[in-house]
């Protein structure tokens, strides 16, 4: 089993830097964003490629090497205690192979990011590392969710005190039962693009799931792919958060449900995790107990130390 890791909790004081793995931020999103962030008291630095764009691929914050060097600075200067990333989008994948994956993980530090950050968090959690999936220092609608804002704080900064990682609001049962195992996954594009990889890698314990834009059809084909790759043969249980601006939330849910309630494991859906306004922070990489029945996921060690 992988050993787990988990990087000490903030606190007041701490320096904290903010990059751009992925897509362009804007300028006044991310000031507003970490307007936040100094509330809590942790002092904020800007990466020096953070607010740059690709001159060819507009979709990109500047070149891969540039944001790759911002990741790895940031990621191995001990003055940092975590690292936020700035907004999803694309990207992330373009940036792996300009980062020495064993290099980064000889540091246990935090990382705060979702959506196209999976590609990061799937990295660092197979080398044990916990990692934090949540709202990004320019995502202000996220940030601006007081229910979002109070958990993303109080994993980061009182870990012990997060009971139940799908409350305030309620999941639904799919398939009854319990479950034990660490807390994996996140973009469900992300990780069926990463198949093939060399970080990609099986879950081995609960897996959540989210995404946005993606139609019935297109949800069917990517947990297809991943069924049909033996990528779910040691998946435990199962968390189906928030799958937004799709044509039909009906349709996905039984796509979802079709597909993956053969497997036979604990699931539950409606978790508040991913691109809507309430997006609830939650440990990757850390062990927790899923109790499919009750709509409860309990962590089983702080999230952070």
């Amino acid at each position: 089993m992988t050993e787990v890791r988990r990087p000490r909790r903030l606190r007041g004081g701490d320096r904290v830097a903010v990059v751009a793995p992925a897509g362009p931020l804007v300028a006044s999103r991310l000031e507003a964003g970490s307007a936040h962030l100094r509330d809590w008291g942790l002092e904020i630095d800007v990466m020096p490629a953070v607010l740059t764009r690709h001159e060819r691929f507009p979709y990109l914050a500047g070149d891969d090497a540039a944001r790759a060097a911002d990741f790895r600075a940031a990621w191995l200067d001990p003055q940092y205690a975590a690292v936020f990333c700035g907004r999803g989008g694309y990207g992330v994948q373009r940036l792996l192979q300009h980062l020495d994956l064993d290099e980064l993980a000889g540091v246990d530090k935090v990382l705060v990011g979702f959506s196209d950050i999976t590609a990061l968090h799937e990295a660092l959690n197979a080398q044990g590392l916990v990692t934090i999936h949540g709202p990004m220092a320019a995502a202000v609608e996220q940030l601006g969710a007081l229910e979002g804002r109070e958990r993303l704080h109080d994993l980061l900064f009182e870990p012990e005190s997060v009971k139940d990682l799908l409350a305030p609001r309620s999941a639904r049962t799919m398939v009854p039962g319990t479950a034990d195992g660490r807390l994996l996954g996140g973009n469900l594009v992300l990780l069926a693009a990463s198949l093939g990889t060399p970080t990609s890698v099986r879950p081995d314990g609960i897996v959540v799931l989210e995404d946005v834009s993606e139609d019935g059809y297109r949800v069917d084909r990517l947990l297809t792919q991943l069924l049909r790759s033996g990528w779910f043969d040691h998946v435990t249980g199962l968390v189906i958060g928030d799958f937004s601006e799709t044509d039909d939330q009906g349709l996905v849910s039984e796509v979802v449900r079709e597909r993956l309630e053969p497997l036979g494991v604990p699931m539950v859906e409606g978790a508040s995790i991913g691109h809507e306004e309430l997006n609830l922070a939650i440990p990757l990489g850390l062990p927790v107990r899923l109790d499919a029945t009750a709509g409860t996921l309990t962590p089983l060690l702080p999230p952070l130390s």
